[in-house]
């Protein structure tokens, strides 16, 4: 009796090691999954600041071109121009940045899909451990 209550307590010692080192490898995935969505807005932040960086040079250039103005229908036309430009380049930057959340989103997304995915199959595994190491008359795979 005391066998089979040493093996019983071995097996499920490991079944809980093999639960663990799962929960562990599935807190590492999700580590990298933090770690891509960090880099992703780091990639956000950058690309922000360099539009914002465009956009002010446009505008400095515009002031430019203002100030040198002939006349005021030449100071309406280099409004409208710039109106333009600036609503086309707006368009453009909201559009990369709407695709690198995207991406981003995507990226995380299946990372915790996946991550999930071993920590359910871990805890079965480790499960079905322990229930065979307590019942050791069941194999497995009976349920």
């Amino acid at each position: 009796m005391r066998d089979f209550a040493e093996k019983s307590v071995e097996q499920a010692r490991k079944a809980f090691d093999g639960f663990l080192s799962a929960a562990q490898k599935a807190v590492e995935s999700i580590e990298g999954s933090t770690s891509s969505m960090q880099s992703s807005a780091a990639d956000a932040t950058r690309r922000t600041l360099s539009f914002a960086e465009q956009n002010i040079t446009a505008a400095f250039d515009h002031a430019q071109r203002l100030v040198r103005a002939k006349d005021l229908q030449e100071a309406f036309q280099l409004q409208s121009d710039f109106a333009k430009a600036q609503f086309a380049a707006i368009q453009g930057q909201m559009k990369e940045l709407g695709e690198l959340a995207s991406s981003a989103a995507r990226t995380a997304s299946s990372q915790a899909a996946s991550a999930a995915g071993q920590a359910a199959a871990a805890a079965r595994s480790a499960a079905d451990q322990a229930t065979s190491a307590m019942n050791p008359n069941r194999g497995p795979n009976e349920g």
